[in-house]
């Protein structure tokens, strides 16, 4: 199909159905972000994060976590979740976390020693290992 714009040009214009794949470009940028999309909404995230002000008071009392602690930090996200939790006291030796379990993120993080009060919550988890 030919359409003439004023005149003096004119463009030709395949239909959708005559235009062959190698002539379709995916920008790779889009394509990667694409593909992370579609992993993320198949399988729900198991990663639990930290709020801005969690990860300040973990660097304040000298808090680290590695790997093996996240594991379990996430087993017990999850056995939470699963027992229709929303928001949890995490129990890990001397560390005592505040977390949101719907949205898998810790609020919060303390000594368990500073621990006076605790409201607003409706479950508690002890984390079995020594960090």
């Amino acid at each position: 199909m030919i359409h003439n714009l004023s005149g003096s040009q004119s463009i030709k214009i395949k239909p959708d159905n005559q235009v062959r794949s190698s002539e379709r470009k995916i920008d790779p940028q889009f394509q990667s972000f694409m593909q992370e999309a579609i992993k993320e909404t198949d399988s729900p995230s198991k990663a639990v994060t930290f709020s801005h002000h969690a990860q300040k008071r973990m660097n304040q009392h000298g808090f680290t976590l590695n790997e093996r602690d996240m594991h379990l930090l996430e087993e017990a996200v999850e056995t939470l979740e699963a027992k229709g939790s929303e928001q949890s006291l995490i129990l890990y030796d001397d560390l005592a976390l505040i977390a949101s379990i719907k949205n898998k993120t810790v609020i919060t993080a303390l000594k368990s020693t500073e621990m006076n009060d605790v409201t607003n919550i409706d479950s508690a988890i002890q984390i079995n290992g020594k960090r």
